[in-house]
């Protein structure tokens, strides 16, 4: 279901709401589907609960999952983690411009680059 990279600079809580949000985004986590609860997703990731909770937090503040008290979080209907993984995925492309950026890579060639890559799914579908 979620794997964790334990040497990533990426905080795990991060690394848990990027893989929830695919999941759900996916359709693998239907709307209104239950999440494990904090302690078992925890035990079962081998990780603090706390870590769970905060992804958790973060992800109902996003609008992806939402809570229940007493009985715990479901997944949001509607297009929230959809969201969520079109602005990630956003953020990683503004990264990787800069870095061709800052290597010295000429504008055209970035944008020939991108627009190959999106030929090739179009190829694909």
């Amino acid at each position: 279901m979620l794997s964790l990279d334990l040497q990533s600079r990426q905080p795990i809580y991060e690394q848990l709401v990027r893989g929830l949000s695919e999941l759900v985004s996916l359709g693998a986590l239907a709307p209104d589907e239950q999440l494990p609860s904090v302690r078992s997703l925890a035990r079962d990731l081998g990780v603090n609960p706390n870590t769970v909770q905060k992804a958790y937090q973060e992800l109902e503040r996003s609008g992806v999952i939402y809570s229940i008290a007493g009985k715990g979080s479901f997944v949001s209907p509607g297009p929230a983690a959809a969201r969520m993984l079109r602005g990630q995925r956003l953020e990683k492309l503004r990264e990787a411009a800069a870095e061709g950026r800052r290597a010295g890579i000429p504008r055209e060639e970035a944008l020939g680059a991108v627009e190959a890559v999106y030929e090739e799914g179009t190829n694909h579908d």
